[in-house]
C-alpha cells in the first residue's frame, strides 16, 4: 500500500512537523529542503516550492509548534487553573519533547535572525497571554505582567526535562517537582507585599 502524500494545507503540516522532528534531532545543521523532503516523505522540490528560504521553512516550525500549542491547551473551564498550569507544562515536557528541543534551537537562531525573532515573540505574546488569564483565575496580581517569570520558570523546568538533568527524573518526580515549584511560586506573587 502506498503511502498517500498530504496536500495543501496538510501538505505544509507535514513539511513544518518534519523540520521540528530534524530541528530537535540533528540541529539546524541537519535541516535543509532536501532533508526535510526526504524525512517528510514528499517527492524533491516539494519543500522548496512552498517555502523557499529557510528563514521562511524555520519560521514556518515556530508558526507550527504555536498552532500545537494553542489546540493542546485544554479549556480554561476543564479544571482547577493551578492543574491546568502544571498539566500543560508537563504535557509540553513528556508528549512533545521534540518541540521544546526545537523551540530553544529556533530561539538560539533569533537571536541573529530578525524575521525569526519576530515570529517568536508574537507566538509568546499570544501564549503568555493565556497564562495571564489562568493567573488571573488564580488570584495572582497583575496576571499579564507577572505571565513572563511564570512563564520564564516553567520553560526552564521544561528546558530541563529535555536537556539537562530533569531528564534523568521519573515522570512522578518530574511532575512532584513542576507541582511544588508552581505551587511555591503562585503562594508566594499571591502573597500581599
Amino acid at each position: 500500500m502506498t503511502k498517500q502524500v498530504p496536500l495543501g494545507a496538510d501538505r505544509r503540516d507535514a513539511i513544518a512537523d518534519a523540520a521540528i522532528h530534524l530541528v530537535a534531532t540533528r540541529g539546524l545543521r541537519g535541516l535543509t529542503h532536501r532533508a526535510v523532503d526526504a524525512e517528510a516523505g514528499l517527492p524533491p522540490g516539494s519543500t522548496s516550492y512552498y517555502l523557499r528560504t529557510r528563514s521562511a521553512l524555520l519560521t514556518a516550525c515556530v508558526n507550527r509548534m504555536l498552532a500545537r500549542d494553542l489546540s493542546a491547551s485544554p479549556p480554561m473551564n476543564a479544571g482547577s487553573p493551578l492543574d491546568l498550569l502544571i498539566e500543560m507544562a508537563v504535557s509540553l515536557a513528556t508528549d512533545r519533547p521534540d518541540d521544546l528541543v526545537a523551540r530553544y534551537e529556533l530561539s538560539l537562531e533569533a537571536s541573529r535572525q530578525p524575521e525569526l525573532r519576530a515570529a517568536i515573540d508574537e507566538g509568546s505574546r499570544q501564549l503568555r497571554a493565556m497564562l495571564a488569564q489562568l493567573l488571573g483565575g488564580l488570584g495572582v496580581p497583575s496576571p499579564s505582567e507577572t505571565a513572563w517569570p511564570v512563564a520564564a520558570m516553567l520553560d526552564g523546568l521544561m528546558y530541563d526535562r529535555v536537556a539537562g538533568v530533569g531528564a534523568t527524573l521519573s515522570q512522578d518526580e518530574f511532575e512532584t517537582g513542576v507541582r511544588r515549584s508552581v505551587t511555591a511560586l503562585l503562594d508566594g506573587l499571591r502573597t500581599d507585599r
